[in-house]
């Protein structure tokens, strides 16, 4: 079986306190060999470079979430800049727009967004999108600034949606959800979509897959997501761990960040 990347997972986040290298050390036995740390607030860049640090098998990616606006602040996307200048950062990311959570500034979100939009444009870095209930206005934001790839994380949309996506060259990011039977749009989208825009996620600790429903999620259970994602494509478990772990490490260019 070909090792497999963990495109998005939070191990920095506090529900892995008490274990946290025992987790890594599960994912690694069970093939994810790799696995990718997106920030949500400029008090997390710190945590996730100590940890990708003393890890080999995890790398950084720097951001302000649109659900994090509390913890946000103008001088954060000036300091942003400096912190993507790290030889090993590989994307820009948690960033997007959230626009199912009450009480989050839209217009705020926008401008956080569209500035680190600007960043990666400059800096030739992938980006991790969130969107949630803002697919459409993501979606046009990231055609209107241009020159950007990337994939948006757990992705929930239509054909339709995904579709304008993989026109730009983005990839979407699949994990626990797709295992629920009840996701039906979502696992016609998996089964029929182009293989090469596809990333498998874990969201851990959020996100579990439907054997774990309600658990505290880890990147080692991405194994059930393609193991799931295998059955709906009608394709060996090799063949999906082989181009989705090679789709992730063309888009984030990990080969090179790995030497």
């Amino acid at each position: 079986m070909p090792k497999l990347v963990d495109s998005h997972v939070h191990l920095d986040d506090d529900a892995f306190a008490p274990d946290r290298d025992a987790v890594i050390g599960r994912a690694i036995n069970a093939g994810v060999d790799t696995m990718i740390l997106p920030a949500v607030d400029a008090a997390s860049w710190p945590r996730i470079k100590a940890l990708c640090a003393n890890h080999r098998q995890l790398f950084p990616a720097y951001g302000l979430h649109p659900m994090f606006l509390a913890q946000h602040a103008p001088e954060h996307v000036d300091a942003l800049s400096a912190w993507l200048d790290d030889d090993r950062v590989i994307a820009v990311g948690e960033i997007g727009l959230d626009f199912h959570v009450d009480g989050l500034d839209h217009d705020l979100q926008r401008h956080y967004f569209v500035n680190q939009l600007r960043l990666a444009r400059e800096r030739s870095l992938p980006v991790i999108v969130h969107a949630r209930a803002a697919l459409e206005e993501v979606t046009l934001t990231l055609r209107r600034t241009g020159g950007l790839r990337g994939v948006v994380h757990s992705f929930s949309g239509s054909e339709q949606q995904a579709r304008h996506l993989w026109d730009m060259g983005f990839c979407i990011g699949i994990g626990g959800p797709v295992t629920y039977e009840r996701a039906q749009r979502l696992r016609r989208i998996v089964a029929q979509m182009p293989i090469e825009f596809l990333l498998l996620e874990s969201d851990a600790p959020d996100q579990p897959d439907a054997a774990h429903r309600g658990q505290r999620n880890e990147p080692a259970r991405i194994v059930e997501v393609l193991r799931c994602i295998a059955t709906l494509r009608g394709e060996s478990e090799a063949a999906i761990a082989a181009a989705t772990t090679a789709n992730t490490r063309r888009l984030f260019d990990l080969d090179r960040r790995s030497n």
